[in-house]
């Protein structure tokens, strides 16, 4: 099953951690083809491979990538967050806020502790930047930040989907003409570049092959 009746807390465990390990053997299957590949590093995933999230489903890829690239593959974070930026594209398919996807707090930090600790991090950068740009706006900073504070702290996958990829679309033209209006106006005012007009490379969650382009520690975060 893909999607277990998530009713009980036992189903939304279940489908948390699905949803994880389809990301997880995703990104590992392209980084294994970036390895096969003699004249490739992964410094190269973003010319060889899009990864596009399909809703908020597969969104915790953003925080495997950055797991990957910076525990195992021993990159700084500035790196690492460049080529994860650089890689991912998300298509939102819902215009309302309540039916985004979220997981509880304690559940996703029970089941996927250091997946928490890099998101807290990515927030943490992330909303440095906003106060750049909005100084003294603390609404705006609670309505961006990737951990929800209301009835429960909790974390916002579709907010990580965005804060993660360098293009943002709707599922057709004006679809993403609405986005910019309503459910993702904040991050549209802050990154009017990243939101795309059409359904460019809307297609799977699977990363697929574009065509090429021309030719430090476990957990250490780098200013």
């Amino acid at each position: 099953m893909l999607y277990p009746n998530d009713e009980p807390e036992a189903g939304k465990r279940l489908r948390l951690l699905r949803q994880y390990f389809f990301v997880s053997c995703s990104l590992q299957h392209v980084l294994h083809i970036v390895d096969d590949l003699a004249d490739l590093s992964v410094k190269d995933l973003p010319q060889r491979f899009a990864l596009q999230l399909t809703d908020t489903h597969p969104s915790i890829g953003v925080a495997e990538l950055m797991r990957i690239l910076v525990d195992e593959r021993q990159l700084y974070w500035g790196e690492a967050w460049e080529i994860t930026v650089a890689s991912f594209g998300y298509t939102n398919h819902t215009l309302l806020p309540e039916a985004l996807e979220t997981w509880p707090l304690a559940m996703f930090a029970e089941s996927l502790p250091r997946h928490l600790e890099i998101i807290y991090e990515i927030n943490r950068r992330f909303l440095d930047e906003v106060r750049a740009k909005f100084p003294g706006d603390d609404a705006r900073l609670r309505r961006m930040s990737l951990i929800a504070e209301d009835n429960g702290k909790s974390v916002r996958m579709a907010h990580l989907a965005t804060v993660g990829s360098h293009g943002i679309n709707g599922v057709a033209a004006l679809h993403s003409e609405l986005l910019k209006d309503s459910v993702l106006k904040d991050f549209y005012e802050l990154w009017p570049e990243r939101f795309q007009q059409d359904q460019r490379r809307h297609a799977t969650a699977v990363p697929r092959a574009r065509q090429p382009g021309p030719a430090g520690a476990a957990r250490r975060h780098d200013r």
